[in-house]
């Protein structure tokens, strides 16, 4: 076993799976549950902040997250697969037509607001349900059941 293969073995070892990471991009609003110790007792902090740029990848793969706390923003850096993060989950997809979002840090109010994804949403993997649909399957039920 040469250098470079024991290098990617001890490396892959340590990244996360990847049905434990979502697909996410850039301006979508993520909830990160950290681990926290205190002492010997472990807790979950959740950190809750707008994407604004992403870099590397594989184990070096790191996420900038920038929340407003008290009027001040702060913005945060969290390796990926980081063993003190416990879960990351999407709240909100937003449509980002950059790939670094920096220019939100001089933003105030309104102005700071990212609009909706409304369009490309093939990576969601929760399920969508279009208004009216349930009332186009009723009537297909209820004539089943009249037969």
């Amino acid at each position: 076993m040469n250098q470079q293969q024991f290098i990617e073995d001890t490396v892959a070892k340590q990244l996360k799976p990847k049905s434990e990471i979502p697909d996410f991009s850039v301006g979508d609003t993520l909830n990160i549950h950290m681990r926290i110790v205190e002492g010997d007792k472990e807790r979950i902090q959740i950190y809750q902040g707008v994407l604004i740029a992403q870099k590397g990848r594989g184990a070096d793969q790191t996420i900038t997250v920038r929340r407003i706390v008290a009027n001040e923003g702060v913005e945060r850096i969290f390796p990926v697969h980081s063993p003190r993060i416990a879960q990351i989950e999407v709240v909100r997809r937003s449509d980002a037509r950059r790939a670094k979002l920096f220019y939100l840090r001089d933003r105030t109010g309104k102005s700071r607001r990212l609009r909706d994804q409304r369009r490309g949403l093939k990576h969601v993997q929760d399920e969508i349900t279009v208004p009216g649909s349930e009332q186009q399957e009723a009537p297909e039920a209820s004539a089943q059941a009249a037969k």
